[in-house]
């Protein structure tokens, strides 16, 4: 199975949701990818429908925006 991948830049809210998903989930589901650090995984992101972060991309591909940290754009 797929894991889900959990995609953020770092900010306060970003980080709050990351502990959050972790929590829910559990570090084995999940891949964390910090956008703001690793810019060439934006458009990756981009690809799977990701237009802000903190956000979720499941297993079958639905995208889950968490709140709103920063826009794609305001990452690169």
């Amino acid at each position: 199975m797929k894991k889900t991948i959990f995609y953020h830049a770092g900010c306060p809210v970003c980080v709050s949701a990351e502990h959050d998903v972790i929590q829910l989930i559990g570090s084995e589901n999940v891949d964390i990818v910090h956008l703001g650090e690793d810019k060439s995984e934006i458009e990756t992101a981009e690809k799977l429908g990701v237009v802000s972060v903190p956000a979720l991309v499941t297993p079958s591909q639905n995208v889950l925006h968490i709140n709103f940290g920063a826009s794609i754009d305001d990452i690169r």
